[in-house]
């Protein structure tokens, strides 16, 4: 399984027993529908690698206390600590209307109501307080903070995204000499 296949889940911040349990902390909204997995990927020195979880439980809202097979001493859970966990795209839960993940909108064609053709998404920036779409426009980069306000329709089927930006906010990225 590769990265670009699978979608981030969380990380393993912890140990929770000397029996070989781990705490992930779940980077979703909705924890619960993650409590039941039979396996995930453990990204191991930048390998992914498929673990069959034993058993699995919520833990204080957005920790999952899991214990996985063949991971039963404090030893072989410290080897685990700090370790990214991956899951495959198929998991993800369908959204629907303008709801979207960052990854199904690389690629994406931009237009503003006002501006007209804005470019191409290149990325997302979630490093950010607020995300950030980077638009690519013939070598220039546009970054559009992703507010659900702005966001007039996804067309997941066209790769189409339009927005409706505030009034000069495009302009300030684009050489206007």
């Amino acid at each position: 399984m590769k990265k670009e296949d699978c979608f981030f889940l969380g990380k393993i911040v912890s140990k929770y027993s000397f029996k070989g349990e781990l705490l992930i902390k779940l980077d979703t909204d909705e924890p619960h529908l993650y409590e039941d997995l039979d396996a995930m990927f453990v990204d191991l020195r930048n390998n992914l690698v498929p673990f069959f979880v034993e058993s699995s439980q919520l833990h204080k809202s957005d920790l999952l206390r899991v214990r996985f097979e063949d991971v039963n001493t404090e030893e072989d859970a410290e080897a685990l600590l700090k370790s990214d966990i991956y899951l495959p795209l198929n998991l993800l839960p369908k959204l629907e209307g303008n709801k979207f993940y960052y990854h199904e909108i690389i690629g994406f064609t931009v237009t503003d109501v006002n501006f007209g053709h804005v470019g191409i998404v290149s990325g997302v920036n979630d490093s950010t307080s607020q995300a950030l779409f980077e638009i690519d426009q013939d070598g220039t980069e546009i970054l559009i903070p992703m507010n659900d306000a702005f966001i007039v329709s996804v067309n997941k089927a066209e790769k189409t995204l339009v927005l409706n930006t505030p009034e000069g906010l495009i302009d300030l990225y684009l050489d206007t000499n």
